[in-house]
């Protein structure tokens, strides 16, 4: 008798990561990428911030939630997932929330190990700031979050973290929250220890994994991280 991943896991003690994924509707060009991180991730339940739920029908999936003002996504086919049997939570176009800060937070309430937020890196830069501010959501939580597009992953961190990629891909380290400090940078060309950074020395721009993995502490205050995904 053969066991699938999920049996294997519970027998040899290693359950399966609970991942729920948010999709916002920022601009997602490679939606094969999109595809494999999704399936990759194996998600307990994808959840879209209004217009998000365009890029779920353009895969063919039928997301758990949609949810924000909806005033991104087209009538007809917000129409056609009701009669799938999508729920859809409606908000106000005035609201003090975001789109993605109200799918943020009913993800945080499933009690997932990991939150991965696509479509939410756009050109809008004060859009893309508002949603690195909510990776803090997460750390206050102890839930870890990630910003994913097709060439990087954004996360923030505060004690001990683990890059994993290859070797030459550029990461960029940005105070978060105020001066950080006690910064050590292992497994990266340009190595740190116990320094200290602000906004406005940005020391952290650039740097480059030596090996598969680089390792990153902050004694106090947290980190902003971005991995490019190619080596650049």
């Amino acid at each position: 008798m053969g066991y699938g991943p999920f049996e294997l896991g519970i027998l040899i003690g290693e359950m399966p990561k609970r991942v729920v994924v948010i999709i916002a509707g920022s601009a997602i060009e490679d939606m094969e990428f999109l595809r494999q991180r999704i399936e990759a991730a194996a998600p307990e339940a994808v959840l879209c911030a209004d217009g998000g739920a365009r890029y779920t029908h353009a895969l063919g999936l039928a997301p758990d939630l949609i949810i924000g003002d909806m005033d991104s996504l087209d009538d007809e086919l917000l129409r056609a997932f009701k009669e799938k049997g999508v729920a859809v939570a409606p908000y106000p176009v005035r609201k003090d929330e975001t789109d993605t800060q109200l799918a943020l937070i009913q993800a945080l309430a499933m009690n997932p190990e990991e939150i991965l937020i696509f479509g939410a890196m756009g050109k809008r830069l004060d859009h893309t700031l508002a949603n690195l501010g909510l990776l803090m959501m997460g750390l206050e939580k102890g839930v870890p979050i990630k910003l994913l597009d097709e060439g990087c992953e954004v996360f923030v961190m505060a004690g001990t973290a683990t890059v994993s990629g290859e070797k030459g891909q550029t990461i960029s380290i940005f105070p978060w929250g105020g001066e950080a400090r006690g910064i050590t940078l292992e497994g990266f060309e340009y190595p740190l220890e116990d320094a200290t950074m602000t906004l406005a020395r940005p020391c952290g721009i650039s740097n480059r994994l030596t090996a598969e993995s680089g390792r990153i502490k902050v004694d106090e205050g947290c980190l902003l991280v971005i991995h490019y995904l190619s080596i650049r």
